[in-house]
């Protein structure tokens, strides 16, 4: 393990193509080399849901009734977002979701944050796998999944992040920067 002690894996859900708002949200936290904690919500997105994102994630308007939305739930989760490296499977597209709805709704955040991609560190702990998704990569290392599910998905993050570790990969050597446009 490097020397950095806090990891925050994410995963986000989108209601249509724009990806620009979340409709759910599923976070996991690792500290000192173990999950620590897990949670997942719903979120209304204030925007239209286009059918494949409903059939993708089985996230559907209704369902979001009642949800927290963005800027309520970014009040809460805000510190611990903010408290570690950020982990996500393919992290841009979860970060640029992020960064949209921040923008969108006018919310204070870091500038930068910092980050590290499971799929560029599973490309470099199973370089033979056929491809480094996250649901064969989860295959491969028998880690539960139920995909397309943020809490699951943060989760199983999480848990890649946790078993490239034990492989002896040093994470520091993935973080990134990721600049949140003002």
């Amino acid at each position: 393990m490097d020397t950095i002690q806090r990891y925050i894996a994410f995963d986000v859900e989108t209601p249509n193509a724009r990806n620009d708002r979340m409709s759910a949200i599923g976070v996991s936290v690792i500290e000192n080399g173990a999950i620590v904690d897990s949670f997942g919500t719903l979120i209304d997105p204030e925007t239209h849901f286009d059918r494949f994102n409903i059939m993708l994630t089985g996230i559907r308007p209704s369902d979001v009734d009642g949800a927290p939305r963005f800027p309520e739930l970014w009040a809460k989760i805000r510190p611990l977002m903010e408290s570690g490296v950020l982990l996500a499977h393919n992290a841009t597209f979860d970060l640029r979701v992020l960064s949209c709805c921040l923008q969108a709704y006018g919310l204070e955040h870091l500038p930068v944050l910092p980050y590290a991609c499971t799929v560029q560190m599973g490309r470099r702990c199973y370089p033979s796998l056929e491809n480094h998704r996250l649901n064969t990569l989860c295959d491969f290392l028998q880690i539960p999944l139920d995909h397309h599910r943020a809490d699951s998905d943060a989760l199983a993050c999480a848990m890649l992040f946790v078993n490239y570790c034990e492989q002896g990969m040093n994470p520091a050597h993935f973080i990134r920067q990721y600049r949140i446009d003002r």
